[in-house]
Order: C-alpha cells, then sequence, then structure tokens
C-alpha cells in the first residue's frame, strides 16, 4: 500500500504531493493513520538541512495523531484501533542501561536510535510508522485536533521539568513563552509552582497571566526588574532560540537553582563562573522525554485541563501553514489536519 504525504524535494524546497512504497512492516512497530500533525520548527530545519542530515524527497512531520491501523507481528493486536502520539523519536534499542531504566530517550546505542524524520518520511503523510513503543496512548480526555504539539513542545519541557525535581511551593520562571513556553507556564502552575513569565516585551503578559504565571518580566523594557529579581528563581527554563546574557539569568538563580536549556540559542552560550561556582548552581540541558515520560505528561494535561494553543490549517495549505510559521506569527502552534 503506498502511503501519501507532502515532500520537498530539495533544500528549502516547496511542498508537494508525494507517493512512497514504506515496504514491510516491521516485527515491532505499528503505522498510524494520521488525523493531525504539529508543524514544529524542527521540521523546518529539516526542510532547509540546517543539520546537515536531511535526505530527499523528505516528508516532514513529528507531532502525528492518529490510530493504530496495522501492527507487526511482535505487537499485540490489542494496539488496533487505538489512538496515540507520535514524536521526535520512533525508536530505541531496547538493550542498554539506559532503556532498561525507563531513560529510552538516552538510548545508548545511537546508530539504531530512529527518529521520526531522520532517515526516513515523517507525519505530513496519510500513515507514519514508530516502533510501537514509541506510540503512545493519547487520553480521551484529551482533544485529539490539539495534542499534536504535546508530543515534541510538550514532552520537551515536561521531562527536565521532572527530572530536574520540581516541587510544589518553589520559584519557578520560562525564559521564553512561545510554543514550548507557553505550555511550560501551565505545567510549573498546574503542579504548584510559583511562575513568572520572562519575555523581552509586555506584548504577551496578559496572556502569560491567564496561562498561571503569577508575576512577569519584561527583560528589555525594564532590565532593572531583572536585576531584582537576583537570587529568586530555584529552577529556570529556557525556550529561546536567541542568544542572551547567561550571566542576568544565571544571576536571577537563587543558591542551588537550576538553569535548563531547551531551546537552541545561536552560538555559543558563554558564561562568567563565578556566580555559579560560589551559588553551587548548574546549568543543564533538557530535551523530548522517553514514552514514560511522554505518557505522564498526557495523563498531567487531561487531569488539570492543559491544552497547547494551535492556529488549524487542512493539509491542502501546508505550505501556507509553514511560511506562517516561519515568519513568527503562530500563536503558539500550528496543527495541519489529514
Amino acid at each position: 500500500m503506498m502511503i501519501k504525504g507532502y515532500a520537498c524535494q530539495e533544500k528549502g524546497g516547496r511542498l508537494e504531493p508525494f507517493e512512497y512504497d514504506p515496504g514491510e512492516l516491521a516485527a515491532d512497530e505499528v503505522e498510524v493513520e494520521v488525523e493531525f500533525c504539529g508543524i514544529c520548527h524542527s521540521d523546518l530545519a529539516m526542510m532547509d538541512n540546517d543539520w546537515e542530515m536531511s535526505s530527499y524527497p523528505f516528508v516532514p512531520g513529528h507531532e502525528a495523531i492518529g490510530k493504530v491501523v496495522a501492527v507487526g507481528n511482535r505487537v499485540s493486536e490489542a494496539r488496533m484501533g487505538q489512538r496515540v502520539g507520535v514524536g521526535w523519536q520512533s525508536s530505541s534499542c531496547d538493550r542498554c542501561k539506559n532503556c532498561g531504566v525507563g531513560k529510552e530517550s538516552l538510548c545508548l546505542n545511537e546508530n539504531e536510535v530512529g527518529q521520526t524524520i531522520v532517515g526516513r518520511n515523517g507525519a505530513w503523510a496519510d500513515r507514519v510508522r514508530v516502533q510501537s513503543g514509541w506510540a503512545v496512548p493519547i487520553p480521551d480526555a484529551l482533544d485529539p485536533s490539539l495534542a499534536g504539539p504535546l508530543m515534541c513542545a510538550g514532552t520537551t519541557v515536561w521531562s527536565p521539568i521532572r527530572h530536574y525535581g520540581v516541587r510544589p511551593g518553589m520559584e519557578t520562571a520560562v525564559l521564553g513563552v512561545g510554543g514550548l513556553g507557553h505550555l511550560a507556564v501551565q505545567f510549573l502552575a498546574k503542579m504548584g509552582t510559583q511562575v513568572t513569565g520572562l519575555s523581552t516585551s509586555r506584548s504577551k503578559e496578559k496572556q502569560t497571566r491567564e496561562l498561571g504565571a503569577t508575576d512577569f518580566i519584561a527583560t528589555k523594557e525594564s532590565p532593572e526588574d531583572l536585576k531584582k529579581a537576583a537570587g529568586r528563581f530555584d529552577f529556570m527554563i529556557s525556550t529561546v532560540s536567541a542568544d542572551v546574557k547567561w550571566d542576568d539569568y544565571i544571576e536571577a538563580l537563587s543558591p542551588g537553582g537550576t538553569l535548563v536549556i531547551c531551546g537552541i540559542p545561536d552560538g555559543a552560550i558563554q558564561f562568567i563562573p563565578f556566580p555559579l561556582i560560589v551559588g553551587e548552581k548548574s546549568i543543564g540541558g533538557g530535551r523530548a522525554g522517553s514514552p514514560s515520560d511522554t505518557q505522564e505528561m498526557l495523563e498531567f494535561c487531561a487531569t488539570h485541563d492543559i491544552a497547547p494553543m494551535c492556529e488549524q490549517f487542512a493539509i491542502e495549505d501546508i505550505d501556507r501553514a509553514v511560511q506562517h510559521v516561519r515568519d513568527g506569527k503562530a500563536r503558539y502552534r500550528a496543527v495541519v489536519a489529514l
């Protein structure tokens, strides 16, 4: 059976209708009939070969929601018809020490680990394939038309929040209230922390407070407010892709506080080490989590009525939708309906 999708034929090319033969379904895989799929900046980076690992023709899409319509011969038939989500990572080795303790996203056998849109076709198509463990069940309480971005943006901020031990009562901050940041604000608020939104201007203040933030600092309009926050935050998560004055944000950490970087800055991260040392502060990285991390996040969203803010497009309008995201106009995620 041919899979029908939209592919770019060359670096930075337009998306065009495309069909391909996926071959035989692997024994440990499921095939998912795609209902909705988000548009992530990682899709655009792969379309443009920014990371020098794209191959063409290329079908993007790694924030998919759909139903299992076929299973490999090592996968339970009980999964047939199940609504699932598919994110960035599509497989893991299931035998290394990290896979053995629920850290499949940190699988040590990198040469075997599959990414949904690296070396294979993604979910801007009627169907997509993924190792069964990475097809994460979607709770009935979640709107499938909105859930797609949770599979990348959501798990990318949820996982470090959990892995770095955020607890109720902490003072937390979210640097960059956009596609990832607006979800981090909701997670941290519903977890019982006191959340501060950090953004360059006050244009997002009202909405950030509506999402659960108890404070807001406009870092460029009111830089003095950031200076006043010195020593305040137990945990800060950065979702920005721009370079910032990292020393200012390290200064805002409380003694023993942690800054987690999820967004990918344009250049090298530079900072003065002395405040980090004397304050026993730390800087860490955060990435999309394991299937169990993502499942926990989805259940949390279902329980606390958390959803991404999405703009909807038909798959036939995929080029317009992609340009909308490229232009930075999406508030805060874009989703296509297949």
